[in-house]
């Protein structure tokens, strides 16, 4: 039984190796696209470090060109720690506050990060994130108003979230769309607080829904991931002002 698992986690491996070589060959022939040579666009300077695809290096290289002021985040959505928005930056001096609905998750967060956590560089916070508590939720976390980065991944009322926030007006914003709903269409799921995931395609919204919520609260859509469903946003002041952050046509 033993040399059986053994077998069966090498084939695992060699599958897995297969994908990423597989997933690497299409990007290229993606970003082989002329459309993607304009300096301005973001999509060749995405990689992954800690991100689950490569917003990492897409926010990289964004504040690269804006530069960054406090460098504090808050991140809605976080999972275990271990994967996500931020946490790359942690890693590099950033510091601030993740929202984690799964109380499993936020304990091995606690147990993972408890260095940092003690250094007072991050604070999680459990509990569900609903649009009515959510400027409560915030403020409980005392962030700069113009902090640099907030992150919305909560596979469900994501745009409904944003849309109720006014305490803050951070510098970037990323969130996941659904990309079910492709360009012209205007989509958005139904409020409900008691939503969860259960896996299939009811959640969030189109990224034309979120690019006028997104213009609406004073943001431009600079860029998208080629491997994944996030939307990034940069304040237009930034955008306007001589900044190189425009990513050729988005939308």
């Amino acid at each position: 039984i033993d040399a059986l698992q053994q077998r069966v986690d090498e084939i695992d491996q060699i599958s897995c190796w297969r994908y990423e070589a597989e997933a690497a060959r299409l990007l290229a022939g993606i970003l082989s696209d002329a459309r993607y040579d304009d300096p301005l666009r973001l999509e060749r300077h995405g990689h992954k470090v800690f991100s689950q695809n490569d917003e990492d290096g897409l926010l990289s290289e964004i504040f690269r060109r804006i530069g960054t002021t406090n460098r504090r985040f808050v991140e809605i959505g976080v999972g275990d720690g271990l994967e996500n928005n931020t946490r790359c930056l942690l890693e590099q001096g950033w510091s601030g506050s993740w929202l984690e609905g799964d109380s499993g998750c936020v304990t091995a967060i606690q147990t993972r990060f408890r260095h940092e956590i003690a250094e007072g560089r991050l604070s999680v916070s459990p509990g569900l994130v609903a649009r009515e508590s959510m400027e409560e939720l915030i403020l409980a976390l005392a962030p700069p108003r113009d902090l640099d980065l907030f992150s919305i991944d909560i596979d469900g009322n994501d745009y409904h979230v944003w849309q109720a926030i006014a305490c803050i007006e951070p510098r970037v914003v990323v969130i996941e769309y659904n990309a079910k709903y492709r360009p012209p269409l205007h989509w958005v799921m139904d409020y409900d607080p008691a939503h969860r995931w259960d896996g299939t395609d009811q959640f969030g919204a189109s990224l034309v829904a979120l690019a006028e919520l997104g213009q609406r609260k004073g943001y431009r859509l600079v860029g998208c991931n080629i491997t994944s469903p996030n939307g990034v946003f940069v304040r237009s002041a930034l955008a306007e002002s001589g900044a190189d952050v425009r990513i050729g046509e988005v939308l």
